[in-house]
């Protein structure tokens, strides 16, 4: 294995399952180096052996735990670059009664602490990383949704706005991002098939074009792509994986 210094360095946050695990699988077989996090610590079974991968157990949606990650990771970074920062994590909740949580019910603190995660923790996260970004005229890649574009009958409202918002702020991060030689763009993934998805999901398959949902593979790749070169001419775009869904 190649030293760790002589590795290009991610960071990857929500990793420890689903879309983000896989792709922090994705960029350790692909030879880079992952500092990564999530509220909780990765499972055993599902560690990446032998690889320089740092995971960091940080609630995102704590200013405190935010601030202390991106510390951390700056230690660990040094005065080395960072090549790309992959902002995964998010939080869809739902009622245990499965009713759709719209703008007429559910708390406005309940709204805050979805925008925390989703919105707000990719700014912070961006800004805390910054410097060493620079230093490797690196890229962001903000994960969206589909839901964040048209009204979606299972996702929440707060959800569907926190990512309408991601995908403006991806937008304006491109432009003043790309005075430091940062690339800055997102992925849009329809319904992928990951333990976020409920059972109702299934009655959607009918209305993707391909019919059939999609995998965390599949964004995961497309992630990879956005933060290597063969993209390097890609600013202030978002890329739906969604298998057609979005078109009808």
């Amino acid at each position: 294995m190649a030293n760790a210094k002589d590795m290009k360095t991610v960071v990857v946050t929500g990793a420890s399952r689903g879309i983000g695990h896989v792709t922090v699988i994705r960029f350790v077989r692909e030879g880079w180096r992952v500092i990564s996090c999530s509220r909780d610590d990765i499972p055993f079974d599902r560690k990446v052996e032998d690889s320089p991968h740092r995971h960091i157990p940080t609630d995102l949606s704590d200013q405190a735990d935010i601030a202390a990650f991106i510390e951390e990771a700056n230690d660990i970074i040094g005065d080395g670059p960072v090549h790309a920062l992959v902002n995964n994590a998010g939080v869809s909740p739902k009622t245990d009664f499965k009713e759709r949580l719209g703008t007429l019910n559910g708390s406005i603190d309940h709204w805050r602490s979805v925008f925390d995660l989703n919105f707000f923790a990719p700014l912070v996260l961006a800004r805390g990383l910054a410097a060493p970004l620079h230093r490797g005229k690196g890229a962001i890649v903000n994960v969206t949704s589909i839901v964040g574009h048209r009204v979606h009958p299972f996702a929440g409202s707060a959800y569907a706005c926190s990512k309408a918002a991601l995908s403006a702020l991806t937008r304006e991060m491109a432009v003043e991002f790309a005075h430091l030689d940062v690339r800055v763009n997102a992925v849009a993934p329809g319904e992928i098939e990951t333990a976020m998805l409920s059972p109702e999901y299934e009655d959607l398959v009918p209305r993707i074009p391909f019919g059939k949902m999609g995998t965390p593979e599949d964004v995961a790749g497309t992630i990879f792509y956005l933060c290597g070169d063969d993209s390097r001419y890609v600013t202030g775009s978002e890329i739906m994986i969604t298998g057609g869904q979005h078109l009808i």
